[in-house]
């Protein structure tokens, strides 16, 4: 492609030899000059090359997202958050997509900012939502000129290349915005109040002995706010879709909650290996509609060979997630939604990312080799808490058209029904929620007043100034 080597990986056994086994020289990004460079300044960890600046940061974000610490210190904040997530589509169901990206926001926002978001009608979610659509048609191909495979590019007046330097601005602009306000309310709260357990006081904490400038720490707590929010969300809409598209799925999910958990309680975490439908319910929906088609490309820092085949230092490597979850030789029938696709398969993703058994790992959606995610164990908690709770409260179901009385027609298709881009998610659609029961309803209230008693009065409301569009 251009003047470079690019190459897209289908096969299991050359992504584990090649991203795993060879992470040393295969763990870089490509250039890219409008995300890196343009709009985040050089700070945007995801895009970052495998330097010790980039191990230092992958560090401090891991610190506080490890699987004894998920498990310990996060476990209360997704039993509470999921509790007010069936709670606000008890009391506004129409709004249901609003409700997953509050609860997916509300959940990095404490672990990251220790700020809760507990309306979508925050400025902050507000403002992030703004930020994810415009960095999302940024990053649209050919929303921008390929400047990174043909750099004289930027040489030419962007009048004639749809202004993708001003549009650029724009995001960076509104993302610096949004950083830095978040940080400096830290900084603010720290001044007057002191600490509290959150990655950003904990960096902050650290900043001295890290040598990271304020922007790096604003950089760093920013993208993983911004990667901790809306994968979940999507993934999350997904399941809806999945649910109204694939009724039987819903029904044997119910099933298995009702035999383990009952009505007069909420699914908890500990319930996970007592009910192996729904995790695979969880995988089945990673698998089924990756945010991610392509992943994250890498780049290798070196000459390589694999197969016989010399891949030359630079060459940018894709690893065709889409591709190696829909590979029929794998997941028979790979279009139809069926969690029995992991049937006997429910360890969670990281033992399975980090096996040697190349053939047996369950899904890619959370990467490869050392780029591999380090929100892993709490994006797979996150999912589950919210997957297994709206199962447990509610069924989901196809709208009637009111002027035709049939079933509005639900669109799954990637062609027509997701938005195109980096990332995946599908158009909004029409969702019938009705909870199950009036014992599952009185659950609800229980549980929530609890959680607003006993857990949320410890994460202060910030009313940040977000500056208004001229």
């Amino acid at each position: 492609m251009g003047p470079g080597t690019v190459v897209v990986l289908t096969d299991r056994r050359i992504v584990k030899q090649l991203l795993d086994k060879k992470a040393s020289t295969s763990s870089n990004r490509p250039v890219s000059l409008v995300t890196q460079n343009l709009i985040t300044e050089g700070d945007h960890m995801l895009m970052m090359d495998n330097t010790p600046r980039w191990r230092l940061m992958r560090k401090l974000i891991h610190q506080d997202l490890t699987e004894s610490l998920c498990d310990r210190e996060h476990s209360k904040l997704h039993q509470a958050e999921s509790v007010q997530l069936l709670y606000d589509m008890l009391h506004n169901p129409d709004d249901w997509v609003f409700h997953l990206k509050r609860y997916s926001n509300s959940i990095i926002m404490c672990i990251v900012y220790g700020i809760r978001t507990p309306s979508i009608e925050a400025p902050w979610t507000q403002k992030l939502n703004e930020i994810v659509e415009l960095w999302a048609r940024i990053n649209e191909f050919g929303a921008t000129p390929p400047v990174d495979l043909f750099p004289f590019l930027k040489w030419i007046p962007e009048r004639f290349l749809g202004n993708w330097l001003t549009r650029s601005k724009v995001v960076h602009d509104e993302v610096h915005s949004l950083y830095g306000g978040l940080l400096k309310a830290v900084e603010t709260r720290r001044a007057t109040t002191g600490s509290v357990y959150c990655i950003a006081d904990r960096i902050l904490d650290q900043n001295e002995k890290s040598g990271l400038t304020n922007h790096n720490v604003m950089l760093l707590a920013g993208v993983t706010l911004k990667g901790g929010s809306d994968t979940t969300a999507s993934t999350l809409a997904s399941f809806v879709q999945a649910m109204l598209a694939f009724p039987e799925v819903q029904k044997k999910a119910q099933a298995e909650i009702d035999a383990v958990v009952g009505e007069t309680r909420i699914p908890v975490w500990s319930d996970y290996d007592g009910m192996p439908y729904v995790a695979a319910v969880v995988k089945e929906t990673m698998r089924w509609r990756p945010t991610a088609p392509l992943g994250f490309p890498h780049a290798l820092s070196e000459d390589e060979w694999v197969d016989g085949k010399l891949l030359p230092k630079g060459t940018v490597v894709f690893v065709n997630v889409w591709g190696l979850h829909h590979d029929e030789t794998k997941f028979p029938d790979p279009d139809t939604f069926d969690p029995d696709h992991y049937k006997g398969r429910i360890a969670l993703s990281s033992e399975y990312a980090n096996s040697a058994d190349y053939e047996n790992r369950d899904h890619y959606g959370f990467g490869n080799g050392r780029r591999l995610c380090p929100g892993i164990h709490l994006a797979d908690r996150n999912l589950w808490h919210a997957i297994s709770k709206l199962l447990w409260a509610f069924n989901f179901e196809k709208k009637i058209d009111p002027q035709t009385g049939k079933l509005v027609a639900l669109d799954t298709t990637v062609e027509t029904g997701y938005r195109e881009g980096l990332t995946m998610c599908p158009y909004e659609f029409p969702c019938k929620t009705t909870i199950r029961s009036e014992m599952r309803r009185q659950v609800i209230l229980k549980d929530l007043k609890e959680a607003q008693t006993n857990f949320f009065p410890q994460y202060e409301k910030v009313d940040l100034f977000m500056p208004k569009k001229q």
